[in-house]
């Protein structure tokens, strides 16, 4: 799945939840809304964060450019096999 998909999905997710939690009346159902749109947050966090980890590695450019400049590890490895 694309990362796009994943982060606009779970952006939906969590302002379908705030207006769910809007129209409530009860505390019961505020309270569970608001657990559900705290677990989302969270997940996005921790998205954002797996993509702040991986943005270090550009792969277009990588792919543009001969010389290392400390791209993906092991990236050489894997499209010429181990050395035999």
């Amino acid at each position: 799945m694309k990362p796009d998909k994943i982060m606009d999905g779970i952006s939906k997710e969590i302002m379908k939840s705030l207006k769910q939690m809007g129209k409530t009346t009860t505390t019961d159902e505020k309270l569970k809304h608001s657990k559900i749109v705290k677990n989302l947050c969270e997940s996005l966090d921790v998205f954002f964060g797996f993509m702040n980890e991986i943005a270090s590695y550009d792969y277009d450019d990588d792919e543009d450019e001969d010389d290392d400049d400390g791209g993906i590890p092991f990236d050489d490895f894997m499209e010429t096999g181990p050395i035999q």
